[in-house]
């Protein structure tokens, strides 16, 4: 190391295991509080866009709904790359090896790059063979194609930050990564209106305009991530590694990161597929399950933000051999789990009907979203289990049992039984078939992890490689 780099690693602070001493509970909630207000806020991005969309008209709504998978399907991908950098960077720092905690980061934004590169290049390639595929009418393409052609230009965007802030989230910062996601929110509340009608003086862009706007607010949290990154935390690296030490890192990263990633690009494969199903009910009933998609997820906020924080807890006190610790974080996000899907199937049960008008007050998208509401909101407790179990998998470095309950449930259960109920009772039985896929594997998954963590038993601490 040069006299430069040894300046730089001297003054940058010590990533500390916070997460180590204190209350679970405790942290827990102060990171999980955040993190529900930045996944709302980023959530919401497509919320708004769906919002503005419909007033264009349903056919425009139903477009937008054929994007969601894939859509979904990046969003997984990187959350699947910032689950392995958490990983891996949570148990470094739990075992106090600063420098590389900051080789992992700047590696895991590296790679991040390199893989959007090219998921780009096939993105706009495929645009019209991939949403034929999904079942989209030949005349909804050119619409399609207006919004995903902008917004694969723009993925690096939306992909990069997101790893960026999973590297802080493992130090146990996820209030300023929900700051940024907040910003980037209301950067496109503000912008969605004005592009896609035409506001201001500015040309009516419609799905254009929505495209844009979602660019140019990721490009927004990209800049506050690696502010964040470099100058807050003092995570990033910037001396250039040896080719064996980039790879050594990628390798780390990519153990747990690859497997999670594919488990989480298999959910929205798993929800392509089901779109296709229902597109076979008419553009009425896409355009519902896109909206119904969108409430869920909003919904589902403060459990998608407890399987994001409970990594960096399991992580870190699992690095430091603290076993117990970790043990018990699991017992509470289950219990939370449990209680919380029930809660949020009493709300959409009782007030979807009131929800689905918001969005399109077309009869046949709210019959649909109603009846919707009716069946699938009862095993949100089953799924929100699943992703807790396959957290805290990750967070142990074991990625495949995670990966074997998402295949499991999106292509063993939810795609067949979707399919089977829709040959068997139409559209009640598709939304039957998701019901069934989340309990079923709700139940494996708390028999998986009960099993997992009986004698949990922690990993030697990782030493720097190269």
């Amino acid at each position: 190391m040069s006299d430069g780099e040894q300046t730089e690693a001297a003054a940058a602070p010590r990533p500390k295991g916070r997460l180590t001493n204190g209350s679970i509970g405790g942290h827990l909630t102060r990171m999980a509080i955040p993190m529900s207000w930045g996944l709302f806020a980023i959530i919401g991005i497509n919320l708004v866009d769906t919002f503005f969309v419909a007033q264009l008209g349903t056919r425009e709504l139903a477009a937008i709904s054929f994007t969601f998978p894939v859509v979904f399907f990046m969003i997984s991908l990187a959350i699947g790359l910032g689950i392995g950098a958490s990983s891996v960077i949570a148990r470094a720092i739990g075992s106090g090896d600063r420098e590389r905690v900051r080789r992992l980061t700047t590696a895991a934004l590296s790679l991040a790059l390199v893989i959007v590169a090219g998921i780009s290049v096939i993105g706009i390639l495929t645009i019209e063979p991939l949403f034929l595929a999904l079942g989209a009418e030949p005349d909804l393409i050119p619409r399609i194609a207006e919004y995903m052609g902008i917004w694969y230009l723009g993925m690096v965007f939306l992909v990069v930050p997101m790893v960026g802030n999973s590297c802080l989230r493992a130090a146990g910062d996820s209030f300023w990564p929900s700051m940024a996601m907040t910003i980037v929110s209301l950067v496109n509340l503000v912008l969605d209106p004005i592009l896609i009608f035409g506001l201001f003086g500015v040309p009516r862009l419609e799905l254009e305009g929505a495209a844009i706007a979602t660019v140019i607010a990721r490009a927004v949290g990209l800049a506050i991530s690696l502010w964040l990154l470099h100058y807050r935390e003092r995570m990033i690296l910037w001396a250039l590694p040896t080719p064996r030490q980039l790879l050594a890192d990628w390798k780390a990263i990519l153990h747990v990161g690859l497997p999670a990633a594919l488990s989480n690009v298999i959910v929205p494969v798993g929800l392509g597929a089901v779109t296709a199903i229902v597109a076979s009910y008419g553009e009425a009933a896409v355009a519902a399950f896109g909206v119904v998609t969108r409430i869920e997820a909003i919904c589902l906020v403060p459990i998608f933000a407890l399987s994001a924080v409970i990594g960096p807890v399991v992580g870190q006190n699992w690095g430091s051999g603290l076993t117990e610790r970790a043990c018990e974080a699991r017992r509470l996000v289950m219990q939370f789990s449990l209680a919380y899907g029930l809660f949020v199937s009493a709300v959409l049960i009782l007030g979807g009907r009131y929800l689905v008008p918001l969005f399109n007050d077309d009869p046949q998208v709210v019959e649909t979203g109603v009846l919707y509401f009716w069946i699938v909101p009862l095993c949100y407790a089953g799924y929100a289990v699943v992703m807790m179990s396959a957290a805290v998998f990750n967070a142990l470095g074991r990625p495949w049992p995670a990966s074997a309950l998402t295949v499991t449930r999106s292509l063993g259960l939810y795609v067949p039984l979707s399919f089977l109920g829709s040959v068997l009772f139409g559209l009640v039985g598709i939304f039957g078939g998701i019901f069934l896929a989340n309990v079923l594997t709700g139940f494996a998954a708390l028999i998986a992890g009960r099993r997992l963590m009986s004698a949990p038993t922690p990993a030697p601490a990782t030493k720097p490689s190269g």
